[in-house]
């Protein structure tokens, strides 16, 4: 079974940050690109970051200089460190991955930026 947990969310003043935890188990995880996507209420879901498994990193283009993925094989960890959040950044942050022709979701972790 393929399992991602992620933690780290929660209520941040706009210009603070978060650093967002996703444990993965069942696969062989130094293989795998892992991803952080986000959907906020009433749009849809949009990648924010993924991390392959030599370490390239690609960030969508409002993260870009904010947000950094890395990834811990020894612990079997992605992490997202978010710096400078906005409002805008309110969303459930979801992490995935892709195994064997199919998608495996965490459950999410709520980020408020707000005031």
């Amino acid at each position: 079974q393929v399992h991602l947990v992620e933690s780290g969310g929660g209520l941040v003043q706009p210009g603070g940050s978060l650093r967002l935890s996703c444990a993965v188990s069942g696969v062989n995880f130094r293989l795998y690109a892992v991803n952080w996507s986000r959907q906020a209420p009433g749009k849809q879901r949009e990648l924010v970051a993924t991390i392959d498994s030599g370490h390239i990193k690609n960030y969508e283009d409002s993260v870009k200089g904010r947000f950094t993925i890395s990834r811990d094989n020894v612990r079997n960890r992605v992490y997202l460190q978010m710096n400078n959040l906005k409002p805008e950044d309110t969303a459930v942050y979801y992490c995935h991955l892709r195994a064997w022709g199919r998608d495996f979701w965490g459950r999410g972790t709520q980020v408020t930026v707000s005031s």
